[in-house]
């Protein structure tokens, strides 16, 4: 050993580690905190918050969560009021993935409206405050026309098109008729996927779902009446509901799958939500078909 002083190292750090190991169990078998050494079963917490403008973060923790083993179950938290079609549709196919391997349990916080409660429906429960906002089922698309301003200030717009509807919601020009028509029917096919989800996973007739979805929001209270939440609770009650799915019978172990995120990461996202706080009081509303409550 004295002829190999890196080997002699590693032997103790190893032995070292072993022995902090022996006393963390030690300590933790006497508070309670801990039976065994193995890892303790844990629920996982998903952290949606926010306009939903991109789902990919979201998505990665759902696959990181279900690759885990150590992670039995699954709450999805969700602080949002919705946000483009797409990325909350891809949230939501995430999510029945993941139920493929965890139980997974919804928790609507402060809102969870339109595109929020679509990906609460990729849930096997949802669970809601009685004053959480949840409902707002509904699909819409805004568009700008400044054909006024530009004649004021004598700006004009020429467009070369190959296609008749190309410029389609051009805030050059009034919209026609069959434009209109056009759109809306875009709209009203996204907003049939999403009233189908719903009647799927809340075992729901369409014609109940269709009378819901008229753009209304719910309280908490109201939702479970109608059918759209299964339990009253917070955010803690979910994790206990999603353990006991699981047949974890000790409370459960809560970690978080957001990522650690830079200083620089934190500025910008501070900057960004002042940001957006401002455009919100401007009536700042976003472009593209939406499922979202306003």
């Amino acid at each position: 050993m004295r002829r190999h002083p890196i080997l002699l190292a590693i032997v103790i750090l190893v032995v070292l580690a072993m022995v902090f190991s022996v006393l963390a169990f030690g300590i933790g078998a006497l508070t309670g905190k801990r039976k065994s050494l193995l890892p303790a079963e844990r629920v996982a917490a998903i952290v949606v918050e926010g306009v939903i403008a991109d789902g990919r973060e979201t998505i990665e923790a759902c696959e990181e969560a279900a690759r885990d083993d150590s992670i039995r179950a699954v709450v999805l938290r969700i602080d949002s009021p919705g946000g483009a079609v797409a990325p909350s549709q891809e949230i939501y196919g995430a999510i029945r993935e993941l139920r493929k391997k965890k139980k997974v349990v919804a928790s609507i916080g402060s809102v969870g409206a339109s595109g929020g409660y679509l990906i609460a429906c990729g849930a096997e429960r949802i669970v809601a405050n009685p004053g959480s906002i949840t409902g707002s089922i509904s699909t819409v698309m805004h568009l700008v026309n400044a054909q006024e301003l530009m004649h004021k200030i004598g700006v004009k717009s020429s467009v070369i098109k190959s296609g008749k509807y190309k410029d389609i919601g051009s805030p050059a020009r009034e919209m026609t008729p069959e434009e209109r028509a056009l759109l809306q029917g875009v709209i009203d096919d996204m907003n049939e996927h999403f009233l189908e989800i719903i009647v799927q996973e809340r075992k729901m007739s369409g014609e109940k779902v269709k009378a819901l979805a008229d753009g209304r929001i719910f309280s908490g209270r109201q939702a479970k009446q109608a059918g759209l939440v299964d339990e009253l609770g917070d955010f803690s009650h979910a994790v206990r509901l999603a353990g006991s799915m699981a047949g974890m019978k000790d409370k459960p172990e809560v970690v978080y799958t957001t990522k650690k995120k830079s200083l620089w990461e934190i500025i910008l996202r501070n900057g960004l939500s002042a940001l957006r706080a401002e455009w919100h009081r401007q009536d700042f509303v976003p472009m593209g078909a939406c499922h979202l409550y306003e």
